[in-house]
C-alpha cells in the first residue's frame, strides 16, 4: 500500500515553468513505477509521463522536450518539471504508482491544479 500527495500546482503564464512533486509513503518507493497523468475539463484523464524503478522515462508526444520526470528515492518523491507551458497544458495533474512494469495504476494521489494563462 502506498499513499501519494501531489504539490506544486498553480497559475502560470504561457511559456512559464512549474515543478510538481509527489511524495509517497512506504518503504518500497524505489520499486514502484511512478506516473503522471492529467485531466482537463470535459476530457478524459490522459497519460503524461512515467519513470521506471530503474529511472527510464517515457512521455506522451505532446510534452516531449518540455516536461521532465525524475525521482529521488531517498526522499520518496517523484517530480514533473514542466517548461514552456501552454494553455492546453491546463489540467488537474495526478501522480500514480504501480509495482508491475505494465498494467494499470492502483494507487493515485488527489491531484493538483495547473492553470496556464494565455
Amino acid at each position: 500500500q502506498v499513499q501519494l500527495v501531489e504539490s506544486g500546482g498553480g497559475l502560470v503564464q504561457a511559456g512559464g515553468s512549474l515543478r510538481l512533486s509527489c511524495a509517497a509513503s512506504g518503504r518500497t518507493f524505489s520499486s514502484y513505477v511512478m506516473g503522471w497523468f492529467r485531466q482537463a475539463p470535459g476530457k478524459e484523464r490522459e497519460f503524461v509521463a512515467r519513470i521506471s524503478s530503474g529511472g527510464n522515462a517515457y512521455y506522451t508526444d505532446s510534452v516531449k522536450g518540455r516536461f521532465t520526470i525524475s525521482r529521488d528515492n531517498a526522499k520518496n518523491t517523484v517530480y514533473l518539471q514542466m517548461n514552456s507551458l501552454k494553455p492546453e497544458d491546463t489540467a488537474v495533474y495526478y501522480c500514480a504508482a504501480r509495482l508491475k512494469d505494465t498494467g494499470s495504476y492502483p494507487y493515485w494521489g488527489q491531484g493538483t491544479q495547473v492553470t496556464v494563462s494565455s
